[in-house]
């Protein structure tokens, strides 16, 4: 692994991209939950806590149809550019072919933006005028398949970007690159898009409920590992319920992705930031703090010379979105964990999965063939109300917090905790 040269007390360049015609794009009447919101409460979250003197604010332009053409067909490319001119009772029919599709008069403007901020940003810092980067752009991307849009996606922007910079960018030296992708549903698109080619590590880790949450297909089993010269090269983590939480994130970096991005050794790292996963997502159902979502940032900046692009995918919590996105930009200014440990443990059936994706993946990566210390995983099982308890908010109450919760009334525990905290005392750690 290639430590990052900048020093942690030298200030690093950040680059953030934002443009208010990305809001052009919305659903006519109703709120849907990928609406003009999400990148506005970010910007103006970032700015009230004083986040964008500290960075590289930078303007971009729309993606040129050479670069969409890396990963999408002519008939795609075509669709997307000429949607907009049409009425909206044309743009509706079109949009119902799809899966979770929608159309408007902004909707071909904001889908090349965000293809071309993703390209700035990662041609920016491959070329090194920035240590990394952060695209706060809609529509998402990582559902966006060859021929068609879907799941709020019209064009893969990680996926151009990737392909720009490996395939029209030679003289940047990027010869590999990781993509991760933690946005709680499984990047198809990516995957498809990448499966046979391994100068691109593509790792996801998501909600997969046996096929059953979406995009509801078996593409995000652990066991699609790639094809042809890409075998080994596609990971899949795929969670089997709701309420994963921080130190399930945790255990799956330090016993899948970072043994493997040590060996992969990427050039830069591309992140489809997805927040859906956090807590208080109305889709995700997960429990992703803002500090998780930091730390996951954290142990990736020791790859690559600390090059990262993140791009927004997912994230429907505007208060949970606008607090990560804050999170990973801090880090990625300050490169440093924030002072405080974490008390959460994993939940049990966290360990089968690692074990199953190790099992999956040694052949082509040895270094997880060693088998991982019972006493690693002892030490760290807990029950499977553990998933109630973190959406409930319950992260670090032992039996003795909570007895002391439910006999005091202490106001620093909401109505609701108390009720759980009660839960616990009387059920998991009877008298």
């Amino acid at each position: 692994m290639e430590k990052a040269k900048k020093g942690r007390t030298e200030r690093r360049r950040v680059g953030l991209l934002f443009d208010e015609r990305m809001c052009k794009h919305k659903q006519a009447g109703g709120k849907h939950p990928e609406n003009p919101e999400r990148i506005r409460v970010i910007w103006d979250n970032l700015n009230a806590a004083g986040l964008l003197p500290r960075c590289v604010v930078l303007n971009a332009k729309e993606s040129e149809d050479n670069h969409l053409a890396l990963v999408h067909s002519k008939e795609h490319i075509d669709l997307i550019k000429t949607i907009s001119s049409k009425n909206l009772k044309k743009m509706r029919k079109i949009a119902n072919k799809y899966d979770s599709i929608y159309f408007n008069k902004g909707s071909s403007e904001a889908a090349y933006l965000a293809a071309g901020f993703v390209i700035e940003a990662t041609e920016r810092v491959a070329k090194g005028d920035l240590d990394s980067a952060f695209a706060i752009v809609r529509p998402p991307g990582h559902h966006a398949e060859e021929s068609e849009p879907m799941g709020f996606c019209l064009f893969n922007n990680v996926a151009i970007a990737t392909s720009v910079i490996l395939n029209e960018r030679p003289e940047l030296g990027i010869k590999k690159i990781l993509i991760v992708d933690w946005d709680v549903h499984h990047g198809n698109s990516t995957q498809k898009m990448f499966y046979k080619d391994p100068r691109v590590l593509v790792f996801s880790v998501h909600r997969h409920d046996s096929g059953t949450f979406y995009p509801e297909s078996d593409d995000g089993s652990y066991n699609m590992v790639g094809e042809g010269l890409g075998t080994g090269y596609n990971i899949n983590v795929p969670w089997e319920g709701g309420g994963i939480g921080d130190a399930d994130y945790f255990a799956v970096w330090d016993h899948i992705l970072l043994p493997v991005a040590k060996e992969f050794d990427p050039d830069l790292i591309i992140i489809s930031a997805g927040f859906d996963a956090a807590i208080g997502d109305p889709i995700g159902g997960c429990c992703l703090s803002p500090y998780g979502y930091s730390i996951m940032l954290y142990k990736l900046m020791g790859f690559a010379r600390g090059k990262i692009v993140m791009a927004l995918e997912g994230g429907y919590n505007p208060t949970s979105l606008a607090n990560a996105t804050q999170a990973c930009i801090e880090m990625l200014l300050d490169y440093k964990p924030p002072n405080r440990s974490l008390k959460d443990l994993p939940l049990k059936p966290t360990w089968p999965l690692i074990k199953t994706v190790r099992q999956a993946l040694c052949i082509y990566w040895p270094i997880l063939a060693a088998e991982i210390p019972d006493k690693v995983i002892n030490r760290r099982l807990h029950t499977e109300v553990d998933a109630k308890l973190r959406q409930e908010e319950v992260y670090d109450r032992t039996p003795a917090e909570c007895e002391h919760a439910r006999v005091s009334g202490s106001e620093d525990y909401f109505e609701g905790e108390i009720v759980l905290c009660e839960y616990v005392c009387n059920v998991l750690w009877p008298k």
